[in-house]
């Protein structure tokens, strides 16, 4: 098992978000762990800043559960994603625009967040979510 430590943000006690850090562009980035999200997505401001924008390649899929179905998605192939001492190689993320997301955490002051770590990862290396130990667990067998 690979524990990682999570920050729980309370959302002005409108729920909860849990938080994990990431590192990927050799960068660390906090993103939020999300169950109900079938990929993880990434937020395509973010990533612009770090690969050329022709390595995003346009997906045909809809994306929904951001508000619309009808909003623009790109894949993107990772070398490799850290969280924690989990490296996830060879990865494809979806990347969205995530602006909405960060400017609602800019009015909490919370720094933005790189995106979010979905069902596709979450499952794959049966992660266990422990709250009030603040760690999600992984393993990989």
């Amino acid at each position: 098992m690979i524990d990682v430590n999570i920050e729980i943000l309370n959302l002005n006690d409108d729920g909860f978000h849990p938080l994990v850090e990431v590192v990927l562009f050799n960068q660390t980035f906090k993103a939020v762990i999300d169950t109900g999200a079938s990929r993880t997505v990434l937020d395509k401001s973010t990533v612009e800043t770090y690969v050329d924008e022709t390595t995003l390649l346009m997906s045909d899929k809809l994306s929904t559960g951001l508000g619309t179905n009808s909003m623009e998605s790109y894949t993107l192939s990772l070398e490799q994603l850290h969280i924690g001492d989990l490296l996830i190689p060879d990865i494809e993320v979806a990347v969205l625009d995530l602006s909405t997301i960060n400017i609602a955490y800019e009015t909490l002051s919370v720094t933005p967040v790189i995106g979010v770590i979905g069902g596709d990862i979450l499952v794959k290396y049966n992660a266990i979510i422990n709250y009030p130990l603040r760690k999600i667990s992984f393993s990989h067998e």
